[in-house]
């Protein structure tokens, strides 16, 4: 070793040069750099699961369905009771007294106002009658029913909108994923809540049957009038109903459609303001803060309008049988045909009325509710 190059390796170890350390790791192997990934960021979004927060679906549809049900009630009970039997021969008989001819006689003018005024007057005799507390009759079995149906839907539809979107069309939303989803929900939603939908309109209707008959009520409650119908009709007795329920899939599958389609027109409509940049206007603003409230209301709207005589079959298929132990109605077509035949097309429409007056701002209420408890909980029912 020479002179000069003893004295540069000593001079070295004394002051080592300084080396500015990277944040960036190094391979231990190779020495090359491993970039970090941004667990926030792009690449890591598109391996979020796409189960990833389904249980906010799950509550936030039992709570919208919860605060729509108790608000509504009311017209829950006119509905059921106008769809009834019992009620249809009170109708005739009061249109008997006072000389009034068939509504099938009258122009669709006076038979909507008559339909209109017979609703109301029901609506107001029931707490004149029986008092205010019947006006949330059967509300109980009502609640217990609407909080399990309301999160399963939503649940169902939320994650199953997510699922087909995710694998079948590249995470893009479209028509018939809303569709698919929808039914999916429908279906699933039907099959798991129909016992508790027949013994709340058993409870609702027995008290007019227990006034008719001049005797006391049939059931006790809830349990008793499950246990009744098990003992006397089978576990098939819990299920009357199921066929028109899987028609009413058509209804909720159609308001779902028409409820997203609105959506995306309305956000649609606020990225061109955006993009537009100019000042929303007054009535830009009542848009974005009510556009969602009326979208869910006029898809209900349009979609029962559409699809609501199964309403009626079905609240025909759920009643209790008749003194002689046999039901009167038997079946899906049965039910339709007996109906037309003994009450006319408009007896397919009992009961529309108040159906109308709950269901649209029940609609309104719980996808609101809905939509703002997903976003209390962090996050949203886009894809």
């Amino acid at each position: 070793m020479t002179l000069e190059s003893g004295r540069e390796t000593r001079s070295f170890r004394e002051n080592p040069p300084h080396i500015e350390q990277t944040p960036l790791s190094q391979s231990r192997e190779t020495g090359d750099v491993l970039l970090k990934t941004d667990p926030t960021g792009p690449e890591a979004a598109d391996k979020v699961s796409p189960f990833a927060k389904s249980w906010a679906h799950f509550v936030a549809g039992a709570i919208g369905g919860t605060a729509a049900a108790t608000l509504t009630a009311p017209f829950d009970v006119l509905k059921t009771r106008l769809q009834s039997d019992y009620y249809h021969k009170q109708l005739l008989a009061s249109r008997a007294a006072r000389g009034v001819p068939s509504p099938d006689s009258m122009t669709f003018t006076r038979s909507a106002a008559l339909h209109f005024r017979e609703t109301f007057q029901i609506l107001f005799a029931i707490p004149r009658t029986e008092g205010w507390r019947a006006l949330f009759k059967g509300l109980g079995p009502n609640l217990v029913g609407v909080v399990p149906a309301r999160a399963i839907n939503f649940y169902t539809y939320g994650n199953g909108k997510r699922l087909i979107s995710t694998y079948l069309n590249d995470g893009q939303e479209a028509a018939w994923v809303h569709l698919c989803a929808a039914a999916c929900a429908g279906i699933v939603t039907g099959t798991a809540t129909n016992p508790i939908w027949l013994v709340k309109t058993r409870l609702q209707l027995d008290k007019s049957h227990a006034k008719e008959l001049g005797g006391g009520r049939q059931y006790k409650n809830a349990l008793d009038c499950t246990m009744q119908t098990l003992r006397l009709e089978g576990i098939r007795g819990l299920y009357k109903g199921l066929s028109a329920s899987y028609l009413g899939v058509t209804e909720s599958t159609l308001q779902w459609m028409l409820y997203e389609q609105m959506k995306m027109g309305l956000a649609n409509r606020q990225e061109r303001i955006d993009a537009s940049g100019r000042e929303p206007t007054f009535s830009d603003k009542v848009i974005s803060w009510t556009g969602g409230l009326g979208a869910a209301g006029t898809a209900k709207f349009i979609a029962t309008i559409l699809t609501y005589p199964h309403e009626v079959v079905r609240t025909r298929l759920r009643l209790a049988p008749e003194a002689n132990g046999l039901p009167k109605y038997t079946g899906l077509v049965q039910c339709f045909r007996l109906i037309a035949k003994e009450e006319g097309f408009a007896g397919l429409y009992g009961g529309l009325t108040p159906h109308l007056l709950r269901t649209v701002p029940s609609a309104a209420i719980m996808f609101g509710t809905y939509e703002t408890v997903l976003k209390l909980l962090g996050t949203t029912s886009k894809v």
